[in-house]
């Protein structure tokens, strides 16, 4: 590992259990007699032999060490699941439970650790209270959304509310999948996890990007952030190209709020993407979008993780300049995270 440039982890996730998080909940939810999360019983470490787990800022700590990283913004895992929540109430509960335990465990153990807040899509206004006391009270740095679970698609007026406040609290907000209920982005065919989460991350993306350009989201929230985690970043300027096709036909009668091209959008400096290693396309997709809306991720604990590895591969690509690696390994996560002024 020999480097010269600094590198940020944009998307690196705390493996957190249910006793962590009744910790920091409040009674009567403490008590709660089923899990905490909707659960699933998919074998992702397969039998044992991938991944690893990260419960504690120590671990954190360490694993940057090792891997060179000088701040890592972290996302829940158990938490990936939150759109599946369904009581309002509970959702509201188990938010600040996370946003309290990622502040004191994580955020307050070292300022190179940054936790990314969950709130309550099933209540908005709880939602956005909640919001506004975990940017300005606990200094969180970001908000996640989840890409799956909830019974509206995230560009839904509804939740305009939360948006609107992430706008005017100048934070991103950042959409993340998980495999769980693999019938919302059409996996339910299949009986393997390698065919479930293959199709999981990406298509939950399509559909929620579809939703938020589509409804108008960007056009009426102009100076709002927007991350899509752990779906790699090539799939985009297809499926721009795919939006505007659609937007010239029927976007005046079928989607009036989104008054110019999808890839206007896109490529409007709101919209920011994982850049993934394996991608043979980064270095051409870099060339359509910026690389300053693509950015470097971890993955760190989880079973796909190629960390630190994923780090000098994305280094020594020769599609890359080296300020284009600049912008991908450090600089888009310092401005989509509002990191320079933290």
């Amino acid at each position: 590992m020999v480097r010269d440039i600094e590198v940020i982890d944009a998307d690196g996730h705390i493996t957190e259990t249910d006793e962590q998080l009744r910790e920091f909940m409040e009674a009567p939810y403490r008590n709660r007699g089923a899990t905490i999360y909707p659960r699933d019983n998919w074998d992702r470490s397969l039998y044992g032999t991938l991944g690893t787990r990260a419960s504690d800022a120590k671990s954190w700590l360490d694993a940057m060490d090792q891997g060179g990283i000088s701040t890592a913004v972290l996302f829940p895992t158990s938490g990936l699941g939150f759109g599946w929540i369904r009581e309002p109430d509970f959702s509201g509960a188990l938010a600040r439970a996370w946003n309290n335990f990622v502040s004191e465990r994580f955020q307050k153990v070292s300022p190179r650790l940054k936790g990314v807040a969950l709130v309550s899509f099933q209540d908005v206004p709880e939602g956005v209270k909640e919001l506004r006391r975990a940017i300005r009270e606990l200094g969180l740095v970001g908000v996640m959304l989840p890409a799956v679970g909830l019974r509206k698609p995230l560009g839904h007026e509804d939740y305009w509310p939360i948006y609107e406040e992430a706008e005017r609290l100048d934070c991103m907000v950042g959409v993340h999948a998980t495999v769980r209920g693999p019938h919302y982005f059409a996996a339910e065919l299949f009986d393997q996890f390698i065919d479930v989460h293959t199709l999981s991350h990406p298509f939950a993306q399509m559909i929620q990007i579809t939703s938020i350009v589509l409804r108008g989201v960007l056009d009426r929230f102009p100076r709002l952030r927007i991350a899509f985690m752990e779906a790699g970043c090539s799939w985009v300027p297809y499926w721009m190209g795919r939006m505007d096709e659609e937007w010239e036909k029927r976007g005046k009668v079928e989607a009036p709020r989104c008054k110019k091209k999808p890839s206007e959008y896109i490529k409007s400096g709101q919209v920011y993407l994982h850049a993934e290693d394996y991608e043979p396309l980064v270095g051409a997709t870099a060339g359509v979008l910026g690389p300053q809306v693509l950015y470097y991720a971890s993955d760190w604990p989880h079973w796909d993780s190629e960390f630190p590895e994923n780090i000098d591969h994305l280094y020594h690509r020769e599609d890359l300049s080296l300020e284009a690696k600049r912008w991908i390994l450090a600089e888009s996560a310092k401005r989509l995270y509002n990191l320079d002024g933290q």
